[in-house]
């Protein structure tokens, strides 16, 4: 396995993953014809434009992929706090391994690699959100050392719980 940015070619693997991570970690937690409904051509559409921007904007947020042989496994993707209150915090915006490759550490190389790199842009800490109830999640994060802050707030009627850290 191997970590690197992101380039417009990942966006059919990176998608790939988002679909069939959400498939399989969010039953019970998000209502099943939002499961149902996802679509992994376009959500390649939506990556594609999104990596595209992120390549033509140094301000905004990056992605790594975890790959092995030309089969994305995992993305992660950071940059700078989008939340109101979030100045100065980095973010970890999203986190996703394809369950085929859950417990295989490319989760943990993932974040290890967002965190290195959101220290390395200057932030002192960071934060990130996890879905309510979304267990297994929670239990990875905290591993790692992001530890629920207390922070709430609601999305589309789901409750997501913040986890922070120091980057220093």
């Amino acid at each position: 396995m191997q970590l690197r940015w992101a380039s417009v070619e990942d966006a059919r693997g990176v998608a790939t993953v988002h679909v069939d991570a959400w498939r399989a970690a969010y039953p019970g937690l998000v209502p099943q014809e939002v499961l149902d409904g996802l679509s992994v051509e376009t959500r390649t559409e939506g990556w594609t434009r999104w990596i595209g921007a992120s390549l033509a904007d140094d301000d905004h947020h990056r992605l790594l992929v975890a790959e092995e042989g030309d089969r994305v496994l995992g993305w992660a993707s950071f940059g700078a706090g989008r939340d109101e209150g979030a100045e100065g915090l980095g973010e970890l915006a999203g986190l996703y391994v394809h369950p085929d490759a859950w417990a295989r550490s490319v989760g943990r190389a993932l974040i290890t690699r967002a965190t290195e790199e959101l220290a390395a842009l200057g932030f002192d800490s960071a934060y990130l959100w996890v879905l309510r109830g979304n267990e297994r999640a929670g239990r990875f994060y905290e591993r790692q050392g992001w530890l629920d802050d207390g922070g709430r707030k609601t999305v589309d009627g789901l409750e997501e719980l913040r986890r922070s850290r120091s980057l220093a």
